[in-house]
Parts: structure tokens; sequence; C-alpha cells
């Protein structure tokens, strides 16, 4: 079903998460690395709801910068004071008012579908209610509303405020409702705030609304999980197991091979290729990619990484904002960082440190190496020890390294500095200017022997002074 203008979309996002014990706004805690707000906003994007808005209240400016990065054409909306849901909701209706209907959900249930979503809606709209809520019955129901059923219809009440006949109902609500805008628009103004908490509670809209002689109705979630919600460190741990578990599963049903599940973690942005081996203890972050045929050894890291097809990371390995090419080899400990780029079948070895620079193809970097804001050509050999100096006090200056070129072990490139196509360096060289193609840079001064070292007498020995030759 194709819902349209006439719907629109509320994530709940303004709360401190007190219970969290954290500074961190609840809208912005990580799960799997990415923000808690990261996830309603994907599943409405999923479910095709182009108006979207989301209430934000504790460090509003922090929620909107990162709602400005998840969900770009989702509105913010400010609540000064943080006095309840009711409110929340209250305080956006400049924006709501001219929708036909409204779905309301917290920003704290990672795990619920957009499928559910569509279910709701869509049976929302079929029996006309003014509103719909979604429940739920979990194992443990302390802590949630509960959801009321009787003669006046149905309503919700906050345990804080339920007898303990109340509290002894199994049904809970999941904070997820859908209203027909005209209904909400005409109770909302009525709601107090006589309750333990002094705040204007969204539930209590569901009684004035069977007082209107208006349809409520309740659909249960199919899954329990989905509606989980996160409001203690515990809570959230719980979450992330689900909800990792949940994509890896979901991934390895399509051929991802997993050697050791229970280590392996991967966030809700990252895709596979055909065929992909993961080794244990693997972690692959946003909006990462590993490419068909690849394998990625034990304890490599990937943030925000593509690596192509046929490449290997010989574990550990660490790429942070970086793209590989097919067939690429990389590590062990070797740590890719900052726009990196590696072109197809380059090889980087071990101890081997690459900042903002670019590979060409078929060259290698074979280990203990340090590049930093350099441009390696195709077919070149960076050999062992070698070091960018890019930085001199003040900026980060560039190195440039032809086509075909053979770099000495333990040279400094002190940059700015360019290496020709087809030229060399000699080992232990500080190459402090530019070497013309196909030339032989030697930065090194001229050795010189000291005849009979071994036999002269040392200081603290009998008649001995010297320690070192002079020049």
């Amino acid at each position: 079903m194709d819902f349209g203008d006439a719907v629109g979309a509320l994530v709940l996002a303004a709360g401190k998460g007190t219970r969290l014990k954290s500074e961190t706004p609840k809208a912005l805690v990580p799960l799997l690395e990415e923000p808690l707000l990261f996830y309603p906003q994907a599943s409405l994007q999923v479910l095709g709801l182009a108006r979207r808005a989301v209430v934000v209240g504790h460090q509003a400016d922090r929620v909107r910068q990162v709602l400005a990065c998840v969900d770009p054409e989702a509105v913010p909306m400010e609540q000064v004071e943080l006095l309840g849901t009711g409110h929340a909701v209250q305080s956006c209706r400049s924006w709501w008012k001219e929708l036909e209907h409204l779905l309301i959900l917290p920003v704290d249930t990672p795990l619920l579908r957009p499928e559910t979503l569509r279910l709701l809606l869509e049976e929302h709209l079929r029996e006309d209610n003014g509103c719909t809520v979604l429940s739920f019955t979990p194992p443990d129901p302390k802590g949630y509303g509960r959801i009321l059923r009787g003669a006046r219809g149905v309503s919700i009440v906050e345990e804080r405020d339920a007898t303990a006949e109340q509290k002894a109902v199994g049904e809970c609500n999941s904070g997820i409702y859908v209203f027909r805008v005209a209904a909400l628009d005409a109770v909302l103004p009525r709601l107090g705030r006589e309750n333990a908490q002094g705040e204007y509670y969204l539930t209590d809209v569901l009684s004035l609304l069977a007082q209107e002689g208006e349809k409520v109705g309740v659909r249960q979630a199919d899954d329990d999980v989905e509606v989980f919600g996160i409001n203690d460190p515990f809570q959230l741990a719980e979450a992330t197991d689900h909800l990792r578990r949940r994509i890896l599963f979901r991934w390895m049903g399509q051929g991802l091979k997993c050697v050791d599940p229970s280590s392996t973690w991967i966030g809700p942005r990252a895709r596979f290729g055909a065929d992909v081996w993961l080794e244990p203890h693997v972690q692959i972050w946003g909006a990462s990619e590993v490419g068909a045929g690849s394998r990625v050894g034990s304890f490599s890291v990937l943030v925000d990484s593509t690596l192509g097809h046929g490449s290997v990371l010989l574990g550990p390995v660490r790429l942070q904002h970086s793209c590989l090419g097919a067939e690429v080899q990389v590590g062990p400990f070797a740590y890719l960082r900052d726009e990196t780029v590696l072109a197809d079948r380059v090889h980087v070895g071990r101890f081997v440190e690459i900042k903002r620079s670019s590979v060409g193809e078929g060259s290698k970097v074979p280990h203990l190496t340090y590049l930093g804001d350099a441009t390696v050509g195709r077919g070149s050999n960076i050999g062992a020890g070698t070091i960018t100096c890019n930085y001199d006090g003040v900026r980060k200056n560039p190195t440039v390294v032809g086509d075909g070129c053979f770099i000495g072990s333990d040279t400094m490139l002190v940059a700015p500095v360019e290496v020709g196509d087809g030229a060399a360096t000699a080992a232990g060289s500080v190459i402090t200017r530019d070497v013309p193609p196909g030339a032989l840079g030697v930065g090194r001064t001229r050795q010189r022997n000291v005849e009979g070292w071994r036999d002269r007498p040392r200081r603290g020995e009998k008649g001995g002074q010297e320690t070192c030759p002079q020049d």
C-alpha cells in the first residue's frame, strides 16, 4: 500500500535517557555503532513515508546535527519543556495538523521492523479507527503501561498509576500509535497532568477518544522482541545482542560465511558480496562493503570502508574511511585510514600505516612503512622502513612517487617531494629534493671506516679515554 502524503510519522526523541546514566541524549546513544535515532528513521524510509518529523529536546542542537546525517529529509521539531509524550505531540501541532493520519513512535525501539509498522497502518486505515495502538505481551510486564479493555473501550494506564489489579494485566503498550489527525486534534488540548509524574501522557488520549465515541483499535505485535524498549544499560545490551544476531543471521542466510558467529559484529548498514568469509572476532561498521570472494581475518575492524572482490585481510587489520580495490592483500597489523585508496592487486604488508594516500595498481608496501598524504603510482615498490615526512610543523605536505619506482629501505621522503617514473632511492636516504624520472636519489653521508677501532682502549679501561672517533 502506498500511503502517500496523507500519512506522516513523528518520532519522539526529546528525552534525556536518565536511567541510562549517560550525558549523551537518549536519541544518540550508540547501538551497533549507530545512534538510536538511526533505527526508526531507517524503518520509516523503507516504509515509504515521505513526511517525517522528529521531536528534539534535550541537547537539541546535537540531535539535529545527527538527524541531518541519518535522515536529511526529516523535520526537527523542538519540545522546549520536557513535560511528557502528550506535550511533545502538542509542541509540533503546526507540522502534523494538515495530515490525515499520524504514526507516532519512540526513538528507543530499534528492533521494530518496517513490516510491523506497515501492518499497523493498514489495519488502522482498513478499520477506520480514531486510534490504533500496537501492543505486546512481554514475559515480565514490569515498567510498561498496561492495555485495559472494557465496556467503555480501550485505555492505557501507566504502571506508576496502576492499581494492583491493573498491574496483573499482561498486555502492554508499546508506545507506538496511529491516530486519525482530526480525532487527535479534537481531544489533545484536554490532556491533564494529574498523575504520578506530573506530565501530559499521550496514553490518556485513548480514554478521551473513547468518550467521544471514537473507535480505538489494538493490534498485537507478532514478535514481542520488536517493541523491546531501551531504558537502562541492561536493556541496551540485550537489544544489541538481539539486533546483532538478526543482522548476522540474515546475511548468513544469503551465503555469508562466519567461522564464529558469536564473536562477529556487523552493523545495520554493512553490505556483502557472494561467498565472503569472516574469521572470528571481526567487526564491520557503518557503510562498509566487502566484495565477493573476499576474506576478512581475525580481529580486523572495518569502518565505512570498501573491500573489493577477491581481497584478503590478514588480521588484525583496521580500515577507516578507506577504499580497497580487487585482489588486494593487506596485513597483518596494518592500519589504513582517512580516505586511503588502494587500486587493484596492491599488496600492503605487516606494520604499515597509510593515511589519506593512494597506491596504484600492482604496487607493494610490504612492511614497516608510513605513508601520509602520498600518491604512489603503478607497479612501484616501497621498501621496509620508508616514511613520508609529511608534516613540517605547520601544514601537511604531499609526496608523489611515480610508476615503476623502487624506494630503498629506510628512506625518509621529506615532503613536499616527488620521485619520478622509474626512479629509485638508495637505502637509508633522506630525500629532500625531487628525484627525476629514471634517476637514483642518494641522500646519505659518505661512509668512513676507522681502522683498528676494535683494538683501541675504551673509556673506563686502563689508559683509555676515547669513546668514539671525532671528525
